[in-house]
């Protein structure tokens, strides 16, 4: 049983040592976890692709790890092996230290973070907890069948969402909000049984993919209501791998078990005006009109937008996982795959086509550039591209987002999985991104030093 979920790939194919892939919240980091443990990247630069941390071989007795995911860009990384699938290990990896380790009824699918919450994915049940001490607040038990463990946690820590599938037959999203314990809505995604769930960076949009793999829906959260949809392709089913926003939610990448990763943008076109009215306007308003009088399939496809930007990968048959970022000022497309690399791309905001391959890396070593063909050199930018991005506007600092405190603790009754606390103190690095937190052995509550 592999698990599934937002932003990642898990990897059973057998062609590689690599178990899984996962970027952390903010895409700054790429983690994989191979068969005798896992590695953290850094993804700041083109040219060079830093190892943050490799893990022991004999770290804890984890091998085969196929969940791994750090928090933001601090120490604390969470782990979960096939040697020990039931087990949630959370390491402060640059001390080489242990904070914890909980034992659940069943096997880990899917593990989501935040700096608010940690959620644990089961087949039928789901596990809330508060980061800052790792208590247990809510279990929802006898949740539909979800196999894959699929679900969606948002990285704004005020607007902590929690997406998870509502029915194990149709496409229904359950969105639950993680701060205050309560289902906020249930949205209508799709016919068929859901493959892929995302939130947007601020939790305010959430976007889904069926089994089908053909159409991609975009909902305002909370109010659940229908923004975009888009159409991947409609000639063949897929199985969706990666579903992923950018961090200014201006575009959203789905890859898939095909060759083509598809970028749409997110905008609306706005209407044309009487006096700028002309023959190919007059044939699209009537093209619109027409549609209100066809099926419902049938005007839906007519409506749906297509891709802004493709890219064409090199490979096929391996498992990846997509993202969209920036780095040195420029958008990009990363694909790291199974097959054990990293591939850059070079996305144009105002122009969309196809992306240009600028660099290709290796994961099995310690993270310089491939010697091959493919990834010698860098494409030359076009001047008016380059200047255009470099003169747009960041993603929000993450330091802006507002904080939430709440009393923690489980509700009576509740099933409280088994857990150990690490002996000693342990402190995380980067107070930025993540506050320092000190845990200790027994039933004593934790606080913030």
């Amino acid at each position: 049983m592999e698990p599934g979920g937002e932003g990642g790939a898990s990897v059973g194919d057998g062609s590689t040592d690599i178990c899984c892939l996962s970027y952390n919240q903010d895409c700054t980091s790429l983690a994989i976890g191979m068969k005798t443990g896992y590695k953290l990247f850094s993804l700041s630069s083109v040219e060079q692709l830093d190892l943050v941390h490799e893990s022991c071989k004999d770290l804890n007795d984890l091998s085969d790890v196929y969940i791994v995911e750090r928090l933001f860009s601090s120490s604390l990384v969470v782990v979960v092996s096939h040697s020990k699938p039931r087990q949630m290990n959370v390491f402060h990896f640059k001390k080489g230290t242990e904070i914890c380790n909980y034992n659940y009824s069943g096997n880990i699918l899917s593990i989501r973070l935040n700096r608010q919450r940690l959620v644990v994915c089961l087949e039928e049940s789901v596990y809330i907890h508060n980061i800052k001490d790792m208590k247990l607040l809510r279990t929802l038990l006898n949740i539909p069948r979800n196999p894959t463990g699929l679900s969606a946690l948002s990285i704004n820590h005020s607007n902590s969402y929690l997406a998870y599938p509502g029915s194990a037959s149709m496409g229904e999203i359950m969105v639950y909000d993680a701060n205050i314990l309560k289902i906020e809505c249930t949205i209508p995604a799709h016919d068929s049984p859901l493959a892929a769930i995302t939130f947007n960076s601020t939790g305010t949009k959430l976007a889904s993919a069926s089994e089908k793999g053909t159409v991609i829906r975009v909902f305002s959260i909370p109010e659940g209501q229908r923004l975009y949809e888009f159409r991947r392709g409609m000639k063949r089913y897929v199985n969706i791998s990666s579903l992923i926003f950018s961090m200014d939610s201006q575009f959203l990448c789905v890859s898939s078990n095909t060759e083509t990763v598809h970028i749409f943008k997110l905008e609306h076109i706005p209407e044309r005006s009487e006096e700028n009215s002309s023959w190919s306007g007059y044939v699209g308003k009537m093209f619109m009109a027409a549609s209100n009088y066809l099926p419902a399939q049938v005007s839906d496809m007519m409506n749906q937008d297509r891709a802004f930007a493709t890219v064409r990968l090199s490979f096929l048959g391996h498992k990846n996982a997509c993202t969209l970022v920036t780095i040195q000022k420029l958008p990009r497309l990363l694909v790291s795959s199974s097959s054990g690399h990293l591939y850059i791309y070079n996305l144009d905001p105002q122009d969309g086509g196809e992306c240009v391959l600028i660099r290709k890396h290796s994961l099995h070593g310690s993270g310089k550039l491939d010697a091959g063909r493919e990834g010698d050199g860098e494409t030359p930018t076009p001047v008016s591209y380059a200047a255009t991005v470099a003169g747009q506007k960041g993603p929000p600092s993450s330091s802006m987002m507002t904080g939430y405190s709440e009393d923690g603790g489980a509700l009576r009754g509740e099933l409280i999985p088994e857990h150990e606390f690490a002996v000693g103190p342990v402190q995380l690095d980067d107070e930025k991104e993540f506050p320092p937190i000190s845990l200790c052995r027994g039933s004593q509550r934790d606080e913030w030093p």
